[in-house]
This record gives structure tokens, sequence and C-alpha cells, in this order.
């Protein structure tokens, strides 16, 4: 299995380097505006954000796959699984959190150190479709294909057998996988790709004894 060193290598990004990302995306938010920030995996269910609203959207131009290795929250080194991340190309439903323009500040900290622990993740703005009608610019989370923690493409089965098999300091890969997909489906959305990978983990957890 062809695995990127991100176990041994990984660099924790210094926090001079995280504020001067949170200053960049400041800078080019309007002062008096809400701060919107579109969540596709764990911020759905645990934003560990204060918001004023929450919605569901779509947005365009990403999808959500599991293209990142972990080798802490949810693997390890010896047995690495993988995380979400937004990859090039279809779209994307999840939720959408508006901050008070005063607490922005505050609240892109407390989430830039939860989402860049290191350099994997490259925060960008994009277009909201909310499904009340309305078009928010909001921060997400894409991967960057040129770091080391990136898996490029994966065989299928491959894939399973990581999500299935490995677990780390946040719990199992699979649960991880699970509640996404739960908490899509608590706002009423869908994700057929993932929904046939959760089948898929469940048939390999099943046959290996794996619970």
């Amino acid at each position: 299995m062809a695995m990127a060193q991100a176990g041994n290598q990984m660099r924790f990004m210094e926090d001079h380097e995280r504020q001067a990302i949170v200053d960049r995306m400041l800078a080019t938010k309007p002062p008096n505006e809400s701060l919107w920030v579109f969540g596709y995996g764990s911020l759905m269910w645990n934003p560990a954000i204060h918001f004023t609203a929450r919605s569901t959207g779509q947005i365009f131009g990403h999808h959500r796959r599991f293209c990142l290795w972990s080798t802490l929250g949810r693997g390890s080194p010896e047995n690495p699984g993988l995380m979400l991340a937004l990859d090039r190309g279809g779209s994307c439903y999840g939720v959408i959190y508006e901050v008070a323009p005063t607490a922005a500040a505050t609240e892109l900290d407390i989430l830039f150190r939860r989402e860049l622990m290191t350099s994997a993740y490259r925060p960008l703005w994009t277009r909201v479709h909310l499904h009340e009608g309305q078009v928010r610019r909001a921060i997400t989370f894409v991967i960057d294909p040129n770091h080391d923690r990136y898996t490029h493409h994966l065989e299928e089965h491959t894939t399973v057998k990581l999500i299935a098999e490995s677990k780390g300091s946040l719990g199992r890969c699979s649960d991880y996988l699970y509640d996404t997909l739960t908490a899509l489906d608590d706002e009423g959305l869908s994700d057929k790709r993932l929904s046939k990978l959760a089948h898929l983990v469940h048939i390999h957890q099943k046959r290996n004894g794996i619970g």
C-alpha cells in the first residue's frame, strides 16, 4: 500500500503561521458583515464555534472525499486512517454557520486551531448556495494536493480497509464516516458515494469481526 510518510514527518503549524492565515482571511471579509463557515465533515455535528444561525447548502467545484491521511485522530503511524477533505471537482452538500461580526476574529482563531494543525488543509472562500435560495460567501477547507498527507488516488478496496480497521486518539475512523452520514441524514441531505462506502466498510467489519 502506497502511503505518504506523514506519520513520521508530520510538521505542525506554528502559531504565527496560523495567525497570518487568520489575518489574511479576515482582511478579505467586509468588517461589518457576518462571517460564514461551511462544514462538510465533523463540523456538521461538532462545530466548536459560537454561531448565530445555521442552514444547509451546496458548493460547486469541490467534492467530499476521504483523501487525507490520519496518523493521530483517526489512525496511527502503524495503522493509518483517512479523514475527509474537499477535493477538486463536483459538488458537496453541507452545513453553513453564521458568526457575528464582533466574534469573527475569536471564532476563526478557534476554528483554525482545530482545522489547521498542519498545512494539509487550505482555507478558502467559496460560494454556498443555501437551500432557502440565497448565496453566501463562506470559509471552508480544501485539501492541498501538494501536501504529503494527500492520498492522491486510492483503490476503493484500499479505502474501505483503511476506514474499517483504523482508529486513533479521537476514535475509530469508521465512526467518523458513520457520524458524517448521520449528520447529513439529520439535515435531510445525502451523499451517494459516502453511503456506498459506509455499506462496504460495514461489510468488511462484519466479515473480519471488527466492531
